[in-house]
């Protein structure tokens, strides 16, 4: 079975005799332009004689980097499966989330995409141009790590919520006030209300929706500022729902909301 980390060891063996040999050759060209500025031509056509050797050398190293490459098969490794088997089992030993079927697959609150035809890997909609499996999953690692460090403010998301709710409450009684305005609103109709248009949902998509749903989730926010309470509630159909991870990195899948008004407590007689 192939192995990307193989290759990479080998490569860096023959990296660090290259590099020696650059190093070597950068050198024996100051001493050149020394000797052609003072005159020295003996010098000059002996150091000049080294650094043809230690061109034919890094040509041999660069022949030998690119066997390696060719030997290792980088196609067949994506197109056999071998690179994605070792993807995930990278997501496992970082403790990186993931779900699907290949080609495309969940690691929240990314989407990734193996397109095998051209060599390519897509992380939501950008081409990222790493077939090394322990690299890329680190990269995403660091990536959800930092989204998880960046500010947020769930009051201010779940007041966001309300108002699409709202809003989507009159749509459903076709403008007329309701007796009765509380009900549970699909989260994936409320995501469409708030963003309307194409471009929209391209600066912000449902896996960016479905990150501040995760945020606002794990928080202790369960109220908005009008005094109303909101809550979560699940749904038969997956399609309707939305995976999210709650702060114990468990799957959740939330599919609806609804706000309401609290009851108060009788008072004790």
């Amino acid at each position: 079975m192939a192995d990307y980390e193989d290759l990479f060891k080998q490569m860096l063996v023959l990296e660090k005799d290259l590099k020696d040999k650059i190093g070597s050759l950068q050198k024996l060209f100051k001493n050149l332009c020394k000797h052609s500025e003072n005159g020295d031509i003996k010098s000059w056509s002996r150091d000049m004689g080294a650094m043809r050797a230690y061109l034919k050398e890094q040509e041999t190293l660069m022949e030998g980097m690119q066997n390696q490459v060719d030997e290792f098969g980088i196609r067949a490794y994506v197109e056999n499966g071998e690179f994605v088997e070792q993807v995930l089992a990278y997501c496992e030993r970082l403790e990186v989330d993931v779900k699907g079927e290949y080609p495309a697959y969940e690691i929240f609150p990314f989407r990734v995409r193996v397109d095998a035809e051209n060599l390519d890997l897509y992380l939501d909609r950008k081409r990222v141009q790493c077939l090394r499996p322990l690299s890329f999953v680190q990269d995403v690692k660091a990536s959800r790590d930092k989204l998880l460090k960046a500010a947020f403010d769930p009051r201010s998301f779940a007041k966001e919520l309300a108002i699409a709710y709202d809003l989507m409450l009159l749509k459903l009684n076709q403008g007329k006030s309701s007796t009765s305005p509380v009900g549970d609103i699909y989260l994936k109709n409320l995501y469409t209300l708030l963003t309307p248009m194409r471009r929209f949902r391209r600066d912000y998509d449902q896996q960016s929706f479905a990150f501040d749903l995760a945020r606002l989730y794990a928080s202790e926010v369960r109220s908005v500022e009008d005094g109303r309470q909101f809550q979560f509630g699940p749904s038969r159909k997956i399609n309707k729902s939305i995976r999210i991870l709650d702060q114990n990195g468990r799957e959740q899948y939330l599919a609806t909301i609804r706000f309401f008004e609290s009851i108060p407590n009788d008072p004790e007689d």
